[in-house]
């Protein structure tokens, strides 16, 4: 059984949490802390399979607790509990830059946490994080890092140029997806040839947030794709988080469009519908990259691509993922073409789709 900690401010809310994780015989919560100090000195005695830390809480909220975490060497699975306001979203991506390996979103009222579709999220999550690695360096990712990473792959983008053809960069990621990301996205050169479509499970409310964080760190554009965008070379568009982007072909251009509906692999958007509206494009060939996240969304959309289309698919290498899930079901079904270690995985893409 696997061993929970809760940290929050909330009484109530610790006792709503305490009794979903309880209600799963896989999990116990051994501990509860009511801030970031208690939560601090608890984790400097013990150890737990898993720590769930609210974002505001007085004495010392969740962002400080994790620098605290960074500063005294402690190694945690931490989930994070985020509220959906601008803010939130922000400061949510600061925590996931500091080591946290996934979140959920708490809704306002503790009575909204034991709906059913919450407690199934919440529990799929807390257990990806619980069977997840935790991450090796927690060191926020800088625009100095961005830069020391492009001098690596500008030796790449020199054999790149004589690649022809109309392609196209399609990503998908899920649970320590948007750390990994850093290392992938701000790699890639601005004069890249191909326009990159990106689904990273999450919310709505939170993937513009993950956009302009990489956008900053990038020499590509990076942007939360708009209904109607037409896809650019050199441009990043990350999947608006509650609606499945599609590709489709508008007056002549490929073009995003958006669709509601139920969940796909239980996440929505999802990236099987994003290859799958892939197959009926003008691109020639299409580079899939799938990297880490739990379960197996973009399996069944390649699998249905590859029937239409030429592919080229990247899967991440088990031992660089947060969660070896996604890339472990591409690979099982005998779909990938190569593995590859996160930080190799931007000059693969760029010798792949080549450059302008």
């Amino acid at each position: 059984m696997k061993k929970i900690l809760i940290i929050d401010d909330s009484a109530l809310m610790r006792t709503v949490l305490s009794d979903i994780i309880n209600s799963d015989s896989r999990f116990q919560v051994v501990d509860k802390a009511k801030d970031g100090i208690e939560g601090l000195e608890l984790l400097k005695k013990n150890t737990y399979d898993a720590v769930v830390i609210d974002i505001n809480m007085p004495r010392m909220d969740g962002i400080t607790m994790l620098k605290e975490l960074q500063k005294n060497k402690i190694r945690a699975k931490i989930m994070m509990a985020s509220t959906d306001t601008k803010e939130g979203a922000k400061v949510t991506m600061d925590a996931l830059d500091l080591g946290a390996l996934d979140f959920v979103h708490k809704p306002d009222r503790a009575s909204e946490c034991r709906g059913e579709d919450f407690t199934r999220h919440f529990i799929n999550t807390l257990a990806a994080v619980a069977e997840s690695r935790a991450p090796v360096s927690t060191k926020a990712f800088s625009i100095e890092d961005a830069k020391e990473s492009r001098k690596v792959v500008e030796l790449v983008s020199k054999s790149a140029s004589k690649i022809t053809g109309n392609r196209i960069v399609a990503i998908a990621s899920s649970t320590g997806g948007p750390r990994a990301l850093q290392s992938v996205i701000p790699k890639l050169p601005k004069n890249l040839k191909t326009p990159v479509v990106l689904v990273q499970h999450m919310p709505e409310g939170f993937t513009a947030s993950l956009a302009e964080r990489l956008d900053s760190l990038s020499e590509v554009s990076v942007k939360e794709a708009a209904e109607g965008d037409v896809l650019k070379p050199g441009c990043v568009y990350i999947s608006r988080g509650g609606k499945h982007m599609h590709i489709i072909k508008q007056g002549g251009k490929s073009t995003i469009h958006y669709m509601d509906g139920p969940t796909r692999e239980g996440v929505r958007p999802c990236a099987n519908f994003m290859y799958e509206s892939l197959m009926d494009s003008d691109y020639d060939e299409i580079c899939c990259v799938v990297l880490t996240g739990m379960g197996a969304d973009g399996t069944e959309g390649i699998k249905n691509l590859k029937t239409k289309k030429k592919v080229h698919v990247i899967g991440q290498e088990e031992s660089t993922c947060t969660v070896y899930g996604m890339p472990k079901a591409v690979a099982t079904a005998g779909l990938v073409d190569q593995v590859v270690k996160l930080e190799d995985v931007a000059q693969e893409i760029i010798l792949n789709v080549g450059v302008n």
